[in-house]
């Protein structure tokens, strides 16, 4: 469904990311996961043309992506919940939700969220700055998920989410995920990634060095506190 192939990506004359390769296949929940500022974000923003990219292939769906301007991009089907959700504070939750469409949505999707997300639809006409942390991040998934994608590119989802809430947004990740729509996810929370992803790439100074099953990473901590700093 998505694939890089030797992507590169600039900051003015500084190249973050160096022939980055993954793939993403239908159906999938893949982890991207690494220190900070290693590009697991800039690789999000390359993708959808948000960071230059100075070389290398972005195809998704078949169709060659990495030369589209950055605002068709969704409308081949790629959803972006960018790390600190990105939600507009002083807009209603419902005005929030549908921000991206082209005029009022059709009652099935808006029926569908506010079904999957029944805090949001008890909290339709409260300004989203007013929302808990984790009522944010289930606005800012659910925003996406108006726009009817096939894949999500996933930053961070449980950054700054209290740990009770921690498990509620896994559920819905994984839900999502089950009605067909891929993802590829960021996420520094290593039992999230380990709970919800049965592949992951390893990334280290702007390079993809590792690609590994959530499973064979288990079986080897030594890798995990090489890459990530932490124990398995």
């Amino acid at each position: 469904m998505l694939e890089l192939r030797d992507m590169r990506a600039s900051y003015g004359k500084v190249e973050v990311l160096q022939d980055v390769s993954l793939d993403v296949r239908e159906g999938e929940i893949v982890g991207l996961l690494g220190r900070n500022g290693v590009g697991k974000t800039t690789t999000l923003k390359a993708i959808l043309g948000l960071v230059r990219k100075s070389g290398g292939g972005v195809r998704f769906d078949g169709r060659d992506i990495a030369a589209m301007a950055p605002h068709k991009i969704p409308g081949c089907g790629i959803g972006y919940v960018p790390q600190g959700r990105g939600i507009f504070p002083n807009l209603s939750v419902e005005e929030n939700l549908f921000i991206g469409l082209h005029g009022a949505p059709d009652a099935e999707i808006a029926d569908y969220i506010f079904e999957r997300f029944p805090r949001l639809a008890e909290r339709r006409g409260q300004n989203g700055g007013t929302l808990s942390g984790g009522e944010q991040q289930q606005l800012a998934i659910a925003r996406c998920l108006a726009m009817r994608p096939k894949l999500i590119l996933l930053d961070e989802p449980t950054e700054g989410i209290m740990p009770i809430l921690v498990q509620e947004i896994r559920k819905e990740i994984l839900e999502i995920n089950a009605t067909g729509v891929s993802i590829l996810l960021v996420e520094q929370n290593l039992s999230t990634a380990f709970k919800i992803c049965k592949r992951v790439y390893l990334m280290e100074k702007g390079v993809v060095v590792r690609e590994s099953t959530t499973d064979e990473l288990k079986r080897q901590p030594q890798l995990v506190h090489r890459y990530l700093g932490m124990a398995a």
